[in-house]
């Protein structure tokens, strides 16, 4: 039988607030990174079920010893917990595509997982440890990378990957990027939740919200630059629903990321040899969840301006743009590829 026809190639994008897989027979989904254990016989006897992963997770988190595992993009150091529930985020992206892992004929899996480009080289041992059993052969990559891969975005192009822990950012010069071609940033979507969250308090002390509704709001609403409309939400006010008007708190704490993230952007592409910075400018690609930020892409080309000017489009699936690059590298990889760079 031919080699394809026994293994199965998966792409997983390991995310901080969402995580997706693309596999080779076509299936694609995505999840929340949550996961969740019933905290006592009352949840039990509710729940039904021994562990709770994704959106159930969070629907039902009153109930839930809930984890959100991955901080900044890698697991949090130290808590077996935490590693376990990773390992059943794994678990469940590699059920939900179709893969059977206890089936007496189950095919063989490889399997390409996307990490931040900081945790390709400080967790790589945590994460092998962690990625034991869930697949015959696993091999990391950085999430930027991944996504120029499934773009074929792999000459002349800077790839800056905004998610939830972390922006992650990666020149592409026709060859495996180096370290000195990637960098990573704590400046994204948690960073934005905790200013807005902050500002939000000091406007509206008496206000209600969990960050969970805060991460709604900032999902449908966020944006840089001058507001086309303003931005109400409605929450509790000592008891009673009330409309909040949240413009300028959005605005400013979706704008906190913009200097570091154009400072990065800048200092990579000043390392690019002088005949090809033109290039690279003119080829920079936004991806992730907060590459959906309004205004995002108008804001780094007018730091570009400084440069010479250069032009930033975004992907356009952010959510499998990440799984379905690193599923392109697990097809395309020879054995001699797995071998080398496989855990």
């Amino acid at each position: 039988m031919d080699e394809n026809n026994e293994t199965l190639y998966a792409g997983i994008d390991l995310g901080t607030s969402r995580s997706s897989i693309s596999a080779s027979n076509g299936e694609r989904h995505v999840i929340d990174s949550y996961v969740g254990w019933p905290v006592d016989m009352v949840a039990r006897k509710l729940v039904r079920k021994p562990v709770l992963v994704g959106r159930e997770a969070l629907d039902n988190r009153p109930m839930l010893d809930l984890r959100r595992p991955l901080e900044r993009g890698i697991m949090k150091e130290g808590s077996e917990k935490d590693q376990e529930a990773v390992q059943e985020l794994l678990r469940h992206l590699i059920s939900v595509a179709g893969i059977k892992q206890k089936a007496k004929n189950k095919p063989r899996v490889r399997a390409v997982v996307g990490v931040p480009a900081e945790a390709f080289r400080v967790s790589r041992q945590n994460l092998r440890h962690t990625l034991e059993g869930i697949a015959d052969s696993v091999m990391l990559v950085s999430e930027p990378f991944a996504v120029a891969y499934g773009l074929e975005a792999l000459l002349h192009a800077l790839v800056i990957d905004i998610g939830a822990g972390t922006a992650d950012f990666c020149v592409m010069q026709g060859r495996y990027p180096t370290d000195e071609d990637q960098k990573t940033l704590p400046n994204a979507g948690d960073a934005i939740d905790e200013q807005l969250a902050k500002l939000v308090r000091e406007r509206y002390p008496d206000a209600q919200f969990s960050i969970h509704m805060l991460r709604e709001w900032k999902e449908k609403s966020s944006f840089v630059g001058e507001p086309k409309s303003r931005v109400v939400v409605s929450a509790p006010v000592k008891g009673k629903a009330t409309d909040l008007d949240i413009t300028t708190e959005m605005r400013t704490a979706c704008e906190s990321i913009l200097a570091p993230v154009c400072e990065t952007m800048i200092a990579l592409l000043s390392k690019v040899e002088p005949e090809f910075q033109s290039k690279v400018r003119n080829n920079v690609i936004v991806a992730g969840g907060s590459s959906l930020i309004a205004g995002l892409p108008e804001a780094l080309e007018q730091a570009l301006v400084e440069l010479g000017g250069g032009h930033v489009t975004v992907v356009k699936d952010p959510v499998f743009a990440g799984s379905d690059g690193s599923l392109a590298i697990a097809r395309d990889a020879s054995g001699a590829d797995w071998e080398k760079l496989s855990l």
